[in-house]
């Protein structure tokens, strides 16, 4: 796989801005509604270098990438949360959840917006303008429906603990812990396994991109690009 400059140039800018407004949504919402951790740690700012994991942003993506992977994903940095110092615990950590996700729809929205200023941008810049915003459209619309998937610690996973009665929330809270090696069996380990006995065992990341491609329709529409 031949990847050049310009391509680098086209992805991390949308990627890291992507990252970055979804994590300080989650650290801005939970100062507002009582927890103050996160603002302390200097976790409610738009810095990157805040934000960012070496291995969940930058190494585990491009191993990913070169792998052939059928589903990209990531992680940045966790925003710390003291769910007990919030106003509302259980109501407001589902709140904190949606923060990221919904900062992601946002950002997708803004950037299919942009795209019908392309007309105004300088020529020798508009392509790559086109590009950016293209994969930020993109990039936004996969982390939204990744982090949804209802497994903790992904924010669909906190927004289902925080909804679901107490004897479901609670063991579904205990997998936190674990989430992470549940995700690379279901995305990765699983697929590759059935690819040795000739089976299609890649069922979540099909769903995943179909969702994703939902969602970008919709941005599209709403923005009157389709």
């Amino acid at each position: 796989m031949n990847i050049s400059i310009y391509d680098i140039s086209v992805w991390v800018l949308p990627l890291v801005l992507a990252i970055t407004f979804h994590e300080a949504a989650h650290a801005f919402v939970a100062y507002r509604l009582g927890d103050n951790t996160a603002w302390q740690l200097g976790r409610v700012s738009f810095n990157p270098f805040k934000h960012i994991d070496p291995f969940g942003t930058v190494i585990l993506p491009a191993m990913l990438l070169f792998a052939h992977s059928p589903f990209l994903f990531g992680y940045a940095k966790p925003v710390p949360v003291n769910f007990r110092k919030l106003n509302h615990p259980r109501l407001d950590m589902v709140w904190v959840a949606l923060a990221g996700p919904a900062t992601n729809i946002l950002l997708a929205l803004a950037a299919a917006l942009a795209l019908h200023a392309l007309p105004f941008a300088p020529a020798g810049a508009a392509r790559w303008i086109f590009d950016n915003l293209r994969n930020a459209l993109v990039i936004n619309a996969v982390l939204a429906v990744f982090n949804m998937m209802p497994i903790p610690p992904l924010d669909g996973g906190r927004v289902a603990v925080g909804l679901l009665p107490r004897p479901l929330a609670a063991p579904l809270a205990r997998l936190e812990p674990f989430g992470m090696l549940i995700l690379i069996g279901l995305l990765i380990l699983l697929p590759l396994a059935g690819s040795q006995f000739g089976l299609n065992l890649d069922v979540i990341s099909a769903i995943l991109r179909t969702l994703t491609g939902y969602v970008i329709q919709a941005v599209l529409f709403l923005t009157g690009n389709a």
